[in-house]
């Protein structure tokens, strides 16, 4: 026993003098960086799924190898040669032939290995720390998922790098107290800024400044591949900060549309479980739990992503016929029930985007979070008032705090309810998010909503100053050239209310408006200005052009009466204008203004009261009309 255990004790300390262990060292080190450089440069190269396995092989093979030529060989100063043998080694201790000990090669070749390994796995051993003080700090996970790169060289799989995409955020959205999700369209408005040619063309350097522009604290990167019968998707999840890889998912299944939602639906759970931590999905009780995707046919998933392209562009009569082919495979898809609804309100269709609205508010107890909140708003925009759909809006921010519309449209009612100092910090978040992200807003509208509201409190400096950004992004666009057009007005600047009218009447000529509708809008800039006699002027030209026209009518009817001009020819044009529109609420409400003007109460009264009835949607002008003849019914009463 002895014996066996001295034998052991000499073979030990023969690999520690042939320097085994250092080289074997120096080879895990080496290896585990050209992992590592493998992996981060994967993507950028296209790298095949076997090159990994391949690579790891050929590593492991290697170690035996090097460990015999280890035993065999050593590096000494004068190159490489055999190892000496026990004998020859105590020889030179004996004759006091033994090397002073120097700096070796080898050394300082173990030295910058050891700092690389350092470099490259302390991420790896500390990035849970990044995801954990994210949420121990009380805040929630904000995430932006970036389009699903197709990187099968196969085009039909292309409409789901934005499907997948959408699944993802839409399922990540169900964990509002723990996730703030940034909405997909945001982040394609921020990759189309990037002008890419398409979505494969996404690297992290780009993910990662998208969702920095975002202040999003991890994107969701992931691709589409196949080989063969079999489809893979795989998933990393980056710190957006430091472009690191916190975790990397894949899942493989039938190359098959059929197939591809339950491979969508595996991924995403393990994602989210991931984010979240697993036991705070195990509290939810099953029943509650929303797994599903927002359709389950593939073919209603393609049209639907169709209509929304359609629908971002403004062309929402083809948006609506994509949707409807969508809702007639799957009539679930409750979505594109919302977005017609939005098209139809869009273009003063309230008839029908009613009929969508209803529907989808039909199936609102079945829809994650963040679209149940859109139908809420929805609703509230054909049937409430301003201040639910406030409400609202808010609510969907608190989701998502990196969206502009929201707070265009927050401006947008605040200005409808004549709150213009409400208005005006939502309109400049809105286009602060705009100017970091380095891209101009969706509409003109955007600038013509807020300088209405700079204007109605006066603050023309800013108003023209926000113009002259407007004229950049929107350049010859008569929304702002009209506004223009009113500030100089406003300020005395003839010459240049001049140069801004005849600039506004060759575009509105340029894109075939009629002259009546030139005319009656440069009343309205003459009104707006507060110089009726060259507003009246316009009204009465449109009115000459369009003599049988309804709203212009109406519209030089409502001048008269409004700014008490003259009631009595007023209530004389509307009486024409109901004989061609009896039931037109604008109208009615203009003769009911009128005869309230008259002190004719009671009548009036009637027809404000059938004016508010008759609104498809709500009218705050209508409201206020409304309340003033109550109030003076009330104060007749006590009287």
């Amino acid at each position: 026993m002895p014996e066996t255990s001295n034998k052991l004790t000499r073979f030990w300390q023969e690999l520690k003098r042939r320097k085994v262990f250092g080289v074997v060292t120096t080879y895990a080190a080496a290896a585990y960086i050209i992992i590592e450089v493998t992996n981060n440069l994967a993507i950028p190269l296209h790298l095949p799924d076997w090159f990994a396995s391949l690579e790891f092989i050929i590593l492991l093979i290697g170690l035996p190898v090097v460990i015999i030529l280890s035993w065999i060989f050593d590096f000494t100063p004068k190159g490489i040669k055999k190892t000496e043998s026990v004998e020859e080694s105590e020889i030179k201790e004996v004759t006091g032939k033994t090397a002073k000990r120097r700096l070796r090669p080898s050394y300082v070749l173990n030295a910058v290995l050891i700092i690389a390994v350092i470099v490259l796995a302390y991420p790896k051993i500390f990035k849970q720390d990044r995801l954990e003080k994210l949420r121990s700090s009380g805040e929630r996970i904000s995430v932006a998922v970036m389009p699903f790169r197709n990187m099968t060289n196969d085009t039909t799989w292309n409409i789901w790098q934005t499907g997948i995409q959408s699944i993802f955020g839409n399922y990540l959205s169900n964990s509002p107290e723990e996730l703030k999700v940034r909405q997909a369209e945001t982040v394609n408005d921020l990759i189309q800024g990037e002008k890419l040619t398409n979505y494969a063309s996404i690297t992290p350097s780009i993910a990662s400044k998208i969702s920095q522009k975002l202040d999003a604290d991890i994107l969701i990167y992931g691709s589409i591949k196949q080989a063969g019968p079999k489809l893979r998707l795989d998933a990393q999840l980056i710190d957006s900060r430091t472009q690191e890889t916190l975790r990397a998912f894949e899942i493989d299944g039938p190359a098959e549309e059929k197939s591809i939602f339950q491979i969508i639906d595996s991924l995403k759970l393990m994602v989210k479980n991931f984010l979240i931590v697993s036991k705070l999905t195990e509290e939810i009780p099953s029943g509650l739990r929303i797994t599903g995707s927002i359709s389950d046919s593939p073919e209603a998933l393609r049209y639907f992503m169709y209509g929304s392209k359609a629908f971002t562009s403004r062309d929402y009569s083809s948006a609506r016929d994509w949707y409807l082919k969508a809702l007639s495979i799957d009539s679930n898809l409750i979505t594109a029930a919302v977005y017609s609804a939005v098209s139809y309100a869009n273009q003063g269709m309230y008839e029908e985007g009613e009929k969508w609205c209803n529907r989808a508010y039909e199936k609102i107890e079945v829809v994650p979070l963040n679209q149940k909140l859109l139908i809420k708003w929805l609703h509230a925009s054909y049937f409430e008032t301003p201040y639910e759909e406030i409400k609202y809006v808010k609510q969907i921010l608190e989701l998502d705090d990196q969206r502009s519309l929201p707070y265009y449209i927050l401006g947008v009612k605040y200005n409808e309810l004549q709150q213009y100092d409400k208005a005006i910090p939502e309109f400049k978040k809105a286009l602060k998010l705009h100017e970091k992200w380095g891209l101009k807003p969706v509409w003109a509208y955007y600038y013509e909503q807020f300088g209405f509201a700079y204007h109605e409190t006066a603050q023309y400096r800013k108003e023209k100053n926000l113009y002259k950004k407007g004229e950049q992004d929107f350049p010859d666009n008569d929304l702002i050239i009209r506004r223009q057009a009113i500030l100089s007005l406003s300020q005395g600047d003839e010459k240049g209310a001049k140069r801004y009218i005849d600039k506004y009447i060759s575009v509105r000529k340029e894109y075939s408006a009629s002259e009546a509708t030139i005319a009656t809008n440069l009343a309205f800039v003459y009104e707006e200005s507060n110089l009726p006699d060259k507003a009246e002027k316009y009204y009465r030209e449109a009115l000459v052009s369009e003599p049988e026209d309804p709203y212009r009518l109406n519209a030089l009817a409502w001048f008269l009466i409004d700014k008490d001009r003259n009631v009595k020819e007023g209530l004389e044009l509307i009486d024409k204008a109901l004989k061609i529109s009896p039931d037109d609420y604008l109208i009615i409400d203009t003769k009911g203004w009128g005869l309230f003007k008259q002190g004719k109460n009671k009548e009036a009264l009637e027809l404000l009261e059938k004016a508010w009835a008759l609104k498809p949607v709500y009218d705050h002008e209508v409201y206020l009309h409304l309340e003033a003849a109550k109030k003076e019914a009330a104060g007749q009463k006590k009287n």
